[in-house]
């Protein structure tokens, strides 16, 4: 990668070079001039690689509807109706875009969209700006999010995104997400019903790179070039959830920084989450607590772009069967209580609610790298604090070393440690992992249309140096810059799409592919594939929850094109309602079909700026 793109935006200049030289070797000066400009044009095209041609020769322009207006509220719909007045088992998905701003001085560089909603017997796929924020209190209204408004309101961001992460999988979990910044910080992104607002900031030469959330927002993963020692490493991030807009430090609540608020909340039962805090232990994902940990060193890689995690920890374990499948947090408050804190031990009926282990995968694009870091340390740790018969020293939270969670630096026993480092036969440019399950695999998409198989052994219990082998190849589309796990599958509903198909979007021929596995996670194909002449440049693509309603909507940042676009790929289904109700089951109201293509435009919003990534979920 010579010459990987001309930065557009002011203070964005060409990378002349890749980072590292035709040997191998680290290329400082570069090294620095790439990790100035992450968050800009030019430290995209050096991630991404450059926009596609566009040539829409042979593909469609597939089928859509027209907005109608919603009565009820601000925004449109487009499927179902006619609108009643009862508004039915409301449900909605929403994302956090991180963008390119064309004006840094304008926008923050991320903000929220509704992805879709189910509201009144109509269903909207068409993204847009939420309605709830519509009487936004200085009129961005979701052009700039709240969160990050007040960091940049506080002087501690500029508006330059480098990552957006959120923990993912079950619908209900997964709150918020966590945004990292070019200087460094690491803040929470909320939406209207969860807008806890915490950061952390890394040293200045800690550029981060990359971002992963575990399975149940124990942990932020964040890879950093250090452009001091010329380094790569992983930041260890603890989080911690809680009620929204409570102080993790005062339980009764009282005055609060910020711009319009002006007091937390007491302690309250928000989706019956803990009535304490407590790092690095399941929760609902609406962080209020953050602590950096340390780093993890990564031999042999200086240059990581990507990180995907898992613990192969299904979050449903968290639910309790008695309390009508509610969270596990606010029954088992406090943990000071030993009776609470047993349960979680040995043969107790709470021993298998949490994770116990986990890996996380970085790749290096430059250097063609993969690296595989063992967490059971930190698990293993944390837990036995939590859970063991000793001291209940999580009482003494704090951001010292000697506070709860404790930094590596005063109980290295913690720290996570590399399993091994694989050479790639080509540049990597996204990685994903299973989530829970049987079977736990890593997918590495490489730059000239390659997913890559690998085995990780059983994480639950811990992975080997040995259990990490390459299984098999699949071949997809050029340039795959995203992978996003699959939550629904219109066609087969005889597995689980969550750990056994990803979505790739595959930026070099503008299309997203849909890639099945085999039961046994060593094989798989592309089984449906997107394009559309409205396509220009899908750096990103994410699958949206499907509650109790199904609405079967992926979304794609599309970098170029300068907007986000909604494509619903199965039939809306809404809760089963009888009567006057449209989309009911079992037909639903299906796609409009185009040709044999059976997947349709949702609609499209014009941001302003260049979208990258996107973190979508149900909104609580």
């Amino acid at each position: 990668m010579s010459d990987p793109g001309t930065g557009t935006t002011p203070g964005s200049t060409p990378i002349p070079n890749d980072v590292v030289d035709s040997s191998g070797n680290l290329a400082a000066d570069a090294y620095k001039a790439t990790a100035a400009q992450f968050a800009k044009d030019a430290g995209i095209a050096y991630r991404y690689g450059n926009a596609p041609a566009v040539n829409n020769t042979g593909i469609p322009t597939l089928a859509t509807r027209p907005d109608q207006t919603m009565s009820y509220h601000a925004g449109t719909w487009q499927v179902g109706g006619p609108v009643l007045s009862e508004a039915g088992l409301y449900s909605t998905n929403q994302a956090h875009v991180g963008f390119v701003a064309d004006n840094t001085a304008a926008r923050v560089g991320v903000g929220d969209l509704q992805i879709s909603a189910i509201d009144h017997n109509t269903f909207a796929q068409a993204p847009q700006l939420p309605w709830q924020e519509a009487a936004a209190w200085d009129g961005s209204a979701g052009r700039d999010n709240y969160n990050i408004s007040t960091y940049k309101a506080a002087g501690q961001v500029t508006g330059e995104p480098v990552a957006v992460a959120r923990c993912g999988g079950r619908t209900g979990f997964c709150a918020t997400s966590l945004v990292a910044f070019q200087n460094g910080l690491i803040g929470t992104a909320g939406t209207n019903t969860a807008n806890n607002r915490v950061s952390v900031k890394l040293p200045a030469n800690k550029v981060p790179t990359g971002m992963a959330v575990t399975n149940t927002s124990e942990y932020a993963l964040v890879t950093v070039w250090d452009t001091t020692a010329l380094k790569g490493q992983v930041a260890v991030i603890s989080l911690a959830g809680l009620c929204n807009n409570c102080d993790p430090y005062n339980p009764n609540g009282g005055n609060a920084t910020g711009i319009r608020d002006t007091k937390y909340s007491a302690w309250y039962d928000w989706w019956h989450e803990w009535m304490g805090v407590y790092p690095g232990l399941p929760n609902m994902g609406n962080t209020a607590f953050m602590k950096v940990l340390g780093y993890i060193d990564l031999p042999g890689m200086n240059a990581p772009t990507e990180i995907a995690v898992t613990t192969g920890f299904d979050q449903f374990q968290t639910s309790l069967p008695e309390k009508n499948g509610e969270f596990m947090g606010q029954t088992y408050s406090p943990l000071t209580d030993a009776a609470k804190r047993a349960s979680f031990s040995g043969s107790g009926s709470n021993a298998n609610r949490y994770a116990k282990s986990g890996v996380a995968v970085v790749i290096s694009k430059s250097e063609k790298k993969a690296a595989f870091i063992d967490l059971k340390p930190l698990f293993s740790y944390v837990n036995s604090v939590y859970f063991g018969t000793g001291p209940t020293e999580f009482t003494n939270l704090g951001q010292a070393d000697n506070q709860w969670p404790y930094t590596f630096a005063n109980k290295p026993q913690q720290t996570p440690t590399v399993i091994t480092t694989v050479a790639l036969d080509d540049r990597p440019t996204a990685v994903r992992t299973t989530l829970f399950g049987s079977v736990h695999r890593a997918w590495i998409a490489t730059e000239a249309g390659s997913l890559r198989i690998y085995g990780l052994g059983n994480v639950p219990t811990g992975t080997t140096a040995a259990d990490i082998t390459e299984k098999s190849r699949v071949a997809i589309g050029k340039n795959p810059t995203s992978l996003a796990i699959s939550k629904i599958d219109p066609d087969d509903t005889s597995f689980e799409p969550l750990n056994r198909q990803v979505l790739v979007a595959s930026r070099g021929d503008r299309k997203v592919q849909w890639v099945r596995f085999a039961a046994d996670g060593n094989s798989g194909s592309v089984v449906r594939e997107l394009a559309d002449s409205r396509i220009v440049d899908p750096i990103s693509v994410e699958d949206a929850d499907n509650f109790s309603n199904v609405g079967h909507v992926l979304t794609i940042a599309d970098y170029t094109g300068k907007k986000v676009s909604n494509y619903r790929y199965g039939p809306v289904f809404f809760s089963d309602r009888g009567g006057s109700w449209t989309c009911q089951p079992p037909g639903g109201c299906p796609v409009q079909a185009t040709g044999d293509v059976k997947i349709e435009f949702g609609g499209s919003y014009t941001m302003e700026g260049k979208p990258f990534q996107l973190r979508t979920a149900n909104v609580p």
